[in-house]
């Protein structure tokens, strides 16, 4: 099996505190650094899982970059897409005590991706191309997503979507949004219950798997709904567990999900 993720490939800074912000002072923490994005954990937890992974990424020709492209190539994931000029990007996750997340996200190149940098050969022979909701939500890197979404389902692959978040949902405009998912037509939509809110309805798809964080998740299929229960564990990071559980139930279904989703839980950090 080949799961393909278009979308992100960043510098993931990931700073747990051990106590509170200070304004203008110290705090404790402890940090990780690493490559990440979305689109990059998902083929990073695909291939962990015994998948074929492909990214297609734009990326920066500096240091970051190549440092970047060289860990997904380490984690087993055919990293292709432009390489460019320009500043790679980074996301800081700040994580407090409680295990709750904040995010500030400079996207770098990676938002730039154009449709005619798209290499047909790039979707040869995929079983499952995943957009990452942050390629959608921003020009040109959503005419890049259509594009590569229309060529891989005249090749019979399935079209995955995660829609990523609200914010940028709201931002864009929910009209929009729902337009472009109308185009897309996925099989699948992964979002969770603020993003589905932000949206204003449920998204046109022939499924749609709610992450619901600590309460598990909910599949709705042809007027069928299934509920469940996140696997018991340890919380020591939520980075990641959305994207983990995403290439787990694209690979072998719900269970498998839920249980990358937890190993990634139990860790610092949004890489397998």
């Amino acid at each position: 099996m080949l799961v393909c993720a278009l979308g992100d490939l960043l510098l993931d800074l990931i700073v747990r505190l051990e106590e509170p912000l200070g304004r203008g002072d110290d705090a404790r923490a402890k940090t990780r650094v690493g490559a990440g994005g979305q689109a990059a954990n998902v083929a990073a937890w695909a291939a962990f899982l015994g998948a074929r992974a492909r990214l297609i990424a734009k990326r920066a020709d500096d240091a970051c970059g190549r440092l970047i492209s060289a860990e997904l190539a380490e984690r087993g994931v055919e990293v292709v897409g432009p390489v460019v000029g320009g500043r790679s990007g980074v996301v800081v996750s700040l994580v407090d005590a409680e295990g709750e997340r904040t995010m500030a996200t400079d996207r770098g190149v990676s938002g730039d991706l154009r449709p005619d940098e798209i290499d047909l050969a790039w979707l040869s022979g995929v079983d499952v191309l995943h957009l990452s909701g942050y390629a959608l939500l921003r020009s040109p890197s959503d005419a890049a997503a259509a594009k590569a979404a229309e060529v891989a389902r005249a090749q019979g692959a399935r079209i995955s979507v995660d829609l990523s978040s609200a914010r940028g949902i709201e931002t864009r405009g929910a009209k929009r949004a729902r337009r472009q998912l109308g185009a897309l037509k996925p099989d699948t939509v992964l979002a969770s219950e603020r993003e589905l809110e932000a949206l204003g309805a449920l998204p046109p798809a022939g499924e749609i798997v709610i992450k619901r964080g600590p309460r598990g998740v909910t599949r709705l299929e042809d007027g069928r709904r299934e509920d469940h229960p996140a696997l018991p564990g340890p919380m020591v990071d939520p980075t990641g567990a959305g994207d983990a559980f995403a290439a787990g139930f694209l690979v072998g279904g719900i269970e498998l999900g839920l249980g990358a989703a937890a190993r990634c839980l139990a860790t610092m950090g949004a890489m397998p």
